[in-house]
């Protein structure tokens, strides 16, 4: 699986509710079977707690509804560098503080931004969750701008920007990939920013991006670990509660228009190896549809492809058809706006771009014409319901799955449901969505064209 389908594939409860409010907390209905638990303050803010006692530890997460779609033309990559000037200090904190007062009580702490979100998470031993929930709510409303600080960290992204995109061909196509499949949602622009954009950020547009979206009716506080939900219910109250609500302004959103033809692009590059990415406009799991099967679908599909050694692609292309050296399929439909189907590889030794493309179109229409077998499709969902339980070993991703689903806009108690609805897809949905979706008027085609090693910069 390659680098960017692996970045593609980032993630796959009855509850009880309570509403904080007043001077205490609302009665809450008997502990639900997931031991997942909510909370809502009245700035607005939504508290999500998932009780896991296996270790004493606490994994804390504030997820901001606002990531790199949200950003306009002109402005891209503002979300994540405003994720690094929440680490410079606020009214009370210098610059790093936050960090070495973390590092001090034996916890780990970092930050993400996404197309739709940007989060904070920290690690801990479950006594100091009420160190966390204090630095937090002071960043969240107290941050403290600074122009050198600023001046630093804009380099400091740009260099991410060189070491993970600009010197890394795959990245490249990848990222003029999107900006071709997408004409009009902000899917299209990288997620740290264009190069001009970059260029452009001033701290004023840091300053209005952070009183725009950084408030609690725009937050999300996921707590996992060994904890009371109770407690962790009191501290946000005491913390989190005293930060005041904004108005939020609206996000206009432009619909990307239907794509009717095959788009085709090449790009030259200094390279080793041919590179190609073929990418179908899908669905994402809807809000106004939370019902709808053909996103599980699509996740059975993408699985079909490329869930593990003994998959289509691999099976088939790289190890009997010897076309590819390496070949994948992916599909998040935990997605705030309607996204892609990704497959790509690099062809073998001595195959080209052309014949791998072939051969990936063959086992395309095999999946329109022929219904998956029983036997495939038991396997599937059984590596499926296996990843899932893996997945609960991890405390910290067991809070990602449910800040990820609230701040998409999806409704976190699908966390319980997505196992049972991707092992109710049938095989003739599975050869529905391959129909319907895995057509030529609705692909595009990056291919990257090597160039001689020597002509790359220095």
């Amino acid at each position: 699986m390659s680098m960017h389908i692996a970045f593609y594939r980032l993630v796959t409860m009855v509850v009880t509710t309570a509403v904080v409010a007043g001077c205490g907390i609302m009665p809450k209905q008997p502990d639900d079977p997931q031991n997942v638990h909510e909370a809502i303050l009245e700035n607005g803010i939504k508290v999500i707690v998932k009780v896991d006692r296996r270790a004493p530890i606490v994994v804390s997460q504030v997820w901001y509804k606002v990531g790199g779609s949200y950003e306009p033309s002109g402005l891209t990559g503002v979300s994540h560098v405003l994720e690094h000037m929440m680490f410079k200090g606020t009214d009370q904190l210098g610059p790093n503080e936050f960090s070495r007062v973390i590092a001090a009580n034996g916890g780990r702490e970092n930050a993400f931004t996404g197309r739709d979100y940007t989060a904070y998470f920290q690690r801990l031993e479950k006594s100091r969750l009420p160190i966390s929930f204090e630095l937090e709510s002071d960043r969240m409303h107290n941050l403290k701008m600074d122009a050198d600080e600023f001046e630093k960290e804009v380099e400091v992204v740009k260099e991410e920007r060189r070491l993970r995109t600009d010197d890394r061909p795959e990245s490249l196509v990848y990222e003029k990939f999107m900006a071709t499949a997408f004409r009009a949602s902000n899917y299209r622009n990288p997620i740290i920013g264009w190069p001009h954009d970059l260029g452009g950020i001033r701290l004023q547009d840091l300053e209005r991006w952070y009183r725009r979206f950084y408030a609690p009716n725009n937050a999300t506080v996921v707590v996992a670990g060994d904890v009371e939900p109770d407690a962790v219910f009191g501290l946000a109250k005491q913390y989190f509660g005293k930060v005041p609500r904004r108005d939020l302004e609206p996000i206009d959103e432009i619909p990307e228009p239907r794509q009717v033809e095959t788009r085709r692009i090449q790009v030259k590059l200094p390279a080793k190896v041919p590179y190609l990415l073929i990418g179908f406009h899908v669905p994402s799991m809807s809000a106004k549809q939370p019902d709808d099967w053909e996103p599980y679908a699509l996740e059975i599909l993408a699985y079909i492809l490329d869930g593990g050694k003994s998959a289509r692609l691999p099976a088939r292309l790289v190890r009997e058809q010897r076309v590819a050296s390496s070949v994948g399929a992916g599909y998040d439909p935990v997605s705030r706006l309607p996204t892609l189907f990704v497959i790509d590889g690099n062809p073998a030794n001595g195959k080209t771009t052309e014949e791998l493309e072939t051969a990936l179109q063959t086992e395309i229409e095999r999946l329109k014409s022929e219904l998956v077998s029983q036997q495939e499709l038991r396997k599937v969902k059984a590596q499926i319901v296996a990843s899932n339980v893996f997945g609960r070993d991890s405390v910290f991703y067991q809070a990602m799955k449910l800040g990820e689903l609230e701040t998409v806009g999806l409704d976190w108690r699908l966390e319980s449901q997505m196992v049972d609805r991707l092992r109710a897809v049938s095989a003739e949905q599975v050869r529905m969505v391959a129909r319907k979706y895995l057509q030529p008027n609705n692909m595009t085609v990056a291919v990257l064209v090597p160039q001689p090693l020597d002509n790359q910069r220095s």
